[in-house]
Order: structure tokens, then sequence, then C-alpha cells
């Protein structure tokens, strides 16, 4: 069952690259997903049921939107800081710790700090998260942990784990 998700998953990817229809191309692409899927299908997709669920669809879009939502405010931000004359940063790392279980939850985490402008991560040790951010506005660990993960955290629980 994880080769045939792949092998779907690899054409609808082709699909929305390519963005042609044709047969020929259709046929180049089944052949490059049913490629992929015999590489690579004993690698992912564990408990392919998990990935199925229309409940977990539902909260991976409300991450999306949420994360689309937490960039541009971060970009508005970063320019802030960048085009103040003062340049009001505080840089520094902060420890930030998860409750995710999984590591691709984690990592998925992780990924969605580094993208949102204004913080990077720096490492991951067990259930911490070290992150480089461009302005720590709180010494507290509990309160600068909500702002950096944001829910962003809540929604990957859903969905991934």
């Amino acid at each position: 069952m994880r080769y045939v998700t792949i092998f779907i998953l690899s054409l609808v990817f082709w699909l929305l690259i390519t963005f042609k229809f044709t047969v020929p191309d259709i046929a180049a692409g089944a052949v490059a997903s049913a490629i992929t899927a015999a590489i690579f299908g004993r690698y992912y997709f564990h408990n392919v049921y998990k990935f199925l669920q229309p409940r977990r669809w539902f909260w991976f879009v409300v991450y999306l939107v949420t994360f689309i939502w937490a960039c541009i405010k971060a970009n508005f931000d970063v320019a802030y800081r960048v085009l103040h004359p003062a340049m009001p940063i505080r840089p520094g790392i902060v420890k930030v710790k998860t409750t995710l279980r999984s590591d691709f939850a984690k990592t998925l985490l992780a990924n969605s700090i580094t993208m949102t402008p204004g913080t990077i991560t720096v490492d991951i040790i067990g259930d911490d998260i070290y992150i480089h951010w461009i302005y720590i506005r709180s010494e507290d660990p509990a309160q600068y942990t909500s702002m950096v993960t944001g829910r962003f955290e809540e929604y990957i629980k859903k969905f991934a784990e």
C-alpha cells in the first residue's frame, strides 16, 4: 500500500510541476513515479492509513494557513527592524522545549521555525530545539516558547503524529 501511495503522490507532484496533461507527459510521469516508488517505497509511509485520514488533511490545511500568516507577520517585523534607523535587534539563541514525539514532527516544527523570517533553528537535541532569534522579547522560557513556536506545535501534533 505504501508503494501505491508514493506512486500516486509522485505522479501528482509530477503533474503539478510540469502542468502538461498530454499522454506522453503522463506516461513519463508514471514511469518516473514508478521508479521513485520502487526505490524509496520502503523508507517512507510506514503507516499509510494515518496518511489517508481526512481529519489529518484538515489540520494540515489549518497549519498551512497559520504558517503563511505567521510568515507574513514575521516579514513585516523583520522589514521594520531592518529599515528602522536604530535597528532594534536583540539577537540570541533560545532553548525551546517541544512536546512532539516523532522525529518527523520535530523536523517539521524546526523547518517551520527556520522558514519564518527572524528565526533559524540551530540544533535539535532530544526534546529541545535551539533557535537563533533576531529579537528576544522575553527571558521567560514558557513565554518565548509560545512566541517562537506559535500554534505550529499544536497543529503539527494533530496531523503529523
